[in-house]
């Protein structure tokens, strides 16, 4: 599984939503992502990726498309297809 499809998989799973409906379009604030929806969604990409997003990137993770640029941070690239 490519990092682009374990990323969607955590929004997926977390949010209760199909595969999918996860665009990069998808943004906070939505019906499906709220406060305690962001806290979850940091704990399974944390683990998906084994890494530890500082206190700075929870806080800007503001959509699914934020979210790949912030990963790139820590080494994870969810863009190039392999």
């Amino acid at each position: 599984m490519g990092n682009l499809e374990k990323l969607t998989k955590a929004f997926a799973d977390t949010l209760g939503v199909e595969p999918a409906s996860i665009t990069d379009s998808l943004s906070y604030g939505s019906n499906i992502w709220d406060s305690v929806a962001h806290m979850a969604l940091i704990a399974a990409i944390d683990s998906a990726f084994d890494i530890m997003m500082d206190t700075e990137d929870v806080i800007d993770m503001s959509s699914f498309a934020k979210a790949k640029e912030i990963l790139i941070k820590y080494g994870v690239d969810c863009e190039t297809k392999r």
